[in-house]
């Protein structure tokens, strides 16, 4: 063999060598960017478990326990089984701190006209305890699609003021319309 081949056999060799590490940090940096980007995607999990996901921003101030909104909404078992849904009904009315302990921590995340999707584990939502007849297995996680159609602040504490009111008011008193 040359001595000239000799020689260049391991320049090749490193050369080569460097090729495939450029190629790997290449790849690396490749998935470290798409990990950054669709972080959009993957939302945020919460200490209690709840993963929450803003598909479309919404503006204003975020909802508070004893606000009342209005959303449209889809619920759905892990397996796609949709359980409960506004459609065909319209926006639904509801207290947020008055809904399962992983809906109520979901809305407060959420401002008007946003739209989000929630996964609530088992333990957040009905746990061992479905409602009677519904196609909820217990110990099932939910996911949610919900719009926030409206938000009306207070909406509990004037409930409740109403409901005392009403409470306080003489048997003989005219019905309130």
């Amino acid at each position: 063999m040359p001595a000239t081949t000799v020689a260049n056999s391991p320049s090749r060799r490193t050369g080569v060598g460097k090729l495939w590490l450029g190629l790997l940090a290449l790849v690396a940096a490749g998935i470290a960017l798409a990990w950054i980007g669709a972080g959009s995607l993957r939302g945020e999990t919460t200490s209690s478990g709840l993963q929450f996901r803003t598909v479309q921003a919404g503006a204003g101030p975020q909802i508070k326990a004893v606000d009342g909104v209005l959303i449209e909404y889809e619920g759905r078992l892990l397996n796609g089984t949709v359980f409960d849904s506004s459609e065909g009904r319209g926006p639904t009315p509801m207290i947020a701190g008055q809904v399962i302990p992983g809906f109520a921590e979901a809305l407060t995340k959420m401002q008007k006209g946003g739209r989000y999707r929630i996964h609530i584990p088992a333990k957040l939502g009905y746990g061992a305890s479905p409602p009677a007849g519904s196609p909820i297995p217990a110990d099932s996680d939910l996911e949610f699609d919900v719009h926030v159609v409206q938000i009306v602040p207070n909406a509990a504490l004037m409930q409740r003021a109403q409901q005392e009111a009403v409470g306080a008011q003489p048997e003989t008193a005219p019905p309130q319309p």
